[in-house]
């Protein structure tokens, strides 16, 4: 349960829950700037963007690298439910780089496919910003 310095924070992505533990303090990108979460936030729901979640726990701040979804708070309980989440040490630098290439190399001929590569750059760029910490 938690109490009035502390948070319950329940990260969940399409395959499994990654974390249900009291937390202290929130970071996290949404789609047009950065958030952060302390205790007694009032409701909410936003859209998440690409890059770094950071949280205080009570082991300590730790990092993941997101990949969209949503946030919602709601009472005592911060859930973020996003497509994907890395645990910070485990971003792979090459494979961002690559990722990067990739998508710095497509080819965008309508609004729509333009869109999908700048969304696609942006999300290598956020993950080769945090592998290479």
């Amino acid at each position: 349960m938690a109490s009035r310095t502390e948070f319950s924070f329940v990260l969940v992505t399409p395959e499994k829950r990654l974390l249900e533990e009291p937390a202290r303090a929130l970071r996290l990108p949404l789609y047009d700037g950065q958030i952060g979460i302390l205790p007694g936030r009032i409701p909410m729901v936003g859209r998440l963007g690409y890059g770094e979640l950071r949280f205080t726990g009570t082991t300590g701040e730790r990092s993941y690298y997101i990949d969209g979804g949503f946030v919602q708070v709601t009472g005592s309980v911060v859930s973020v439910l996003t497509n994907r989440a890395i645990p910070a040490d485990e971003v792979d630098p090459s494979e961002a780089d690559q990722l990067l290439k990739d998508s710095l190399a497509q080819v965008a001929t309508s609004d729509a496919e333009i869109a999908i590569r700048d969304r696609n750059q942006q999300r290598a760029r956020r993950m080769l910003s945090m592998a290479k910490r």
